[in-house]
């Protein structure tokens, strides 16, 4: 994998997790944080389309040999999100 596959996949990446963050109505962060949710989200939408048995939906081909499931990614960013949400704590009632 070269140079521009990663920058490729890191543009993906941020993408999906910026439309996760959108779906789940929760951002924290910036550009880094929407990457990484990104892959995470992919991790977790794959595993969880696999655990149902469903088929691999939008992925896009990088470079001939690299696969990156849009919509999977998509959506599993946005169940990581809201779960990270419902862990955190309000900002607003947090006492020093």
């Amino acid at each position: 994998m070269g140079l521009g596959t990663f920058l490729i996949l890191l543009l993906v990446a941020g993408i999906c997790g910026a439309l996760g963050q959108a779906i789940a109505g929760y951002s924290r962060g910036g550009c880094l944080a929407a990457i990484a949710l990104g892959f995470i989200g992919a991790l977790l939408g794959v595993w969880l389309a696999r655990l149902m048995g469903l088929p691999e939906m939008l992925a896009v081909n990088v470079d001939g040999e690299v696969r990156f499931p849009i919509s999977w990614s998509i959506i599993g960013a946005a169940l990581f999100v809201a779960f990270l949400h419902l862990l955190a704590r309000p900002w607003r009632n947090r006492q020093l």
